[in-house]
């Protein structure tokens, strides 16, 4: 299975380094020198990771082939996608992998189903959980430990505790998005593309 492990960024100087979005809790081993990843759009890879730092905070990597600037911002936005085993679990109990958590029934914690979770959107703030309403229309909920306290991926379901509107905003406005803010750092709930 394929997961995706970070996102191309903007290129970074001239000699085809390029600052990328981690989406992974493992990117010393998935983003190492060495290590070959597929690619979303496909034709862009595989690409092979020659060399990384951080540099302010950030992530960069140079991937053998690319050389100049021009040849790395070509790459901007391109996904990088790691092969891993379905079965693996993250080390940490509170992280899970997107496809873990794709499918899963969310209900409120007095049991009113929400719907089902269809994507993980992994925002530089947050990741939120995308969920089909039962009623129509999506609602984002912030995936953090305050408002998603319970998931049983054994049972396939999550409850979900949302703050005031979150659930009600999208009901009396379809193009609302239950968008709430908060600080992911510390929040103790992880999505992982890997």
């Amino acid at each position: 299975m394929q997961l995706v492990v970070a996102r191309i960024g903007r290129a970074h100087g001239i000699k085809g380094e390029v600052s990328v979005e981690v989406r992974t809790d493992e990117p010393e081993l998935r983003l190492a020198p060495g290590a070959v990843l597929a690619t979303d759009p496909p034709e862009v890879g595989p690409l092979t990771v020659a060399d990384g730092r951080v540099h302010s905070g950030r992530l960069l990597l140079r991937f053998a082939g690319v050389a100049d600037r021009t040849a790395a911002e070509a790459l901007r936005n391109t996904l990088l996608l790691a092969e891993v085993d379905p079965e693996a679990q993250p080390d940490d109990p509170e992280e899970f992998y997107d496809h873990q958590l794709v499918g899963l029934d969310v209900v409120t914690a007095d049991g009113a189903r929400v719907g089902p979770v269809t994507e993980i959107a992994h925002l530089p703030g947050q990741d939120l959980l995308i969920v089909e309403r039962e009623t129509g229309g999506e609602v984002l909920i912030p995936f953090v430990s305050e408002i998603v306290p319970d998931i049983d991926l054994a049972a396939r379901r999550m409850v979900v505790v949302p703050p005031p509107g979150l659930l009600d905003a999208d009901e009396s406005d379809d193009e609302g998005n239950g968008e709430g803010d908060d600080d992911r750092e510390g929040n103790g709930r992880e999505g992982s593309g890997a």
